[in-house]
């Protein structure tokens, strides 16, 4: 989930069509909990196979990726490893969160409260074979797949600094932390979405950040940004308490670093070294390949249609345009590159 420093950043709107021919590394974890939160039936149910499997992220993969690439877009999926010892709080916190989501939306399910859908999204996991299944389902589309380390975010955003990507492209803000100098938003929400008990629709577009733009808006550095971030709280500590992003940046400006503001308070932050090291040098990988290759037609229609009941005309339309995409592709492959 990330600190929220949207409050700070300027989010430049932008089109599809403005990505075109850029490469984008995508924090697979993050969109897939999108997928999971955001495809569901009206009543907050995932969508489900046969066998009881939740398929809605590979709906989400199949049908949103597909319009990225008929938008020129190269996206390249990378996945988790390892967390870091000191974010199991987090996850631990995490999941007592869902499962209290999950009670509250089986409660207002059976009471008709249209506030269902709020609870059921607050309630989505990763489980069974979900990261199996999206890294198959991604190769049979023809697309780089990569295994970071440890964060996803780290390492799209060490790709992005290499130039071997544009930008990351997460809905969190860490990817900023972890250096990324651009940042593009809401690529996986693109399009109208109802707000839960509202029954309001809003445009929700793409949204792209520079780091370095807003850092000098800022009048601070990275270093000041990641301590400013840990003040209010990351996915590695709690922060410290009445801090929000703006606060915090006062303090920081004030104190030049969190050290400053720590002992004006008579505070510490434990395994700040520790947090701060990961930030600024994240544990990432040098050994990937970014290679688009041709959609496996065959393979998807089998993997979604006989292993997980897919419609086979919505598949069979997905797969044509993804064949059609990638010959498109293919005629200027040098212009990527």
């Amino acid at each position: 989930m990330g600190v929220d420093l949207g409050d700070l950043f300027e989010k430049k709107e932008i089109g599809l069509s403005d990505l075109k021919g850029k490469i984008i590394a995508i924090d697979a974890y993050n969109t897939l909990y999108q997928f999971l939160s955001i495809i569901r039936q009206r009543d907050g149910t995932p969508l489900v196979d046969s066998h009881g499997e939740v398929t809605s992220h590979l709906s989400g993969f199949l049908y949103r990726t597909t319009n990225l690439i008929e938008e020129g877009i190269k996206p390249v999926f990378v996945f988790d490893g390892e967390p870091p010892s000191f974010k199991n709080s987090t996850i631990e916190e995490r999941k007592k969160i869902r499962v209290e989501a999950m009670e509250k939306w089986e409660e207002a399910r059976a009471s008709g409260d249209e506030e269902a859908i709020k609870y059921a999204q607050a309630s989505s996991h990763i489980r069974g074979n979900m990261i199996e299944d999206a890294k198959k389902l991604l190769g049979f589309m023809g697309l780089p797949v990569i295994q970071a380390p440890s964060e996803g975010e780290a390492q799209a955003a060490f790709m992005a600094q290499k130039k071997d990507a544009y930008a990351a492209g997460s809905q969190d803000y860490d990817a900023l932390l972890f250096g990324a100098p651009v940042v593009v938003r809401n690529l996986a929400a693109t399009g109208k979405r109802k707000l839960p008990g509202k029954g309001v629709y809003v445009d929700v577009r793409p949204e792209m950040i520079e780091l370095e733009t807003g850092l000098l808006k800022l009048e601070i550095s990275r270093e000041q940004l990641i301590d400013l971030a840990i003040l209010v709280w990351t996915d590695y500590n709690e922060g410290i308490k009445g801090f929000g992003p703006k606060k915090a940046l006062k303090a920081i400006k004030k104190h030049g670093s969190i050290e400053g503001v720590m002992a004006e308070l008579g505070t510490d932050i434990k395994d700040l070294a520790e947090i701060r090291g990961l930030f600024l040098n994240p544990g990432v990988t040098t050994d990937y390949e970014l290679r688009w290759r041709k959609p496996d037609a065959p393979s998807i229609m089998k993997f979604l249609c006989v292993e997980h009941d897919f419609s086979q005309e919505r598949v069979s339309k997905a797969a044509d345009r993804l064949l059609s995409a990638s010959d498109q592709g293919q005629q200027t492959l040098e212009k990527w590159f």
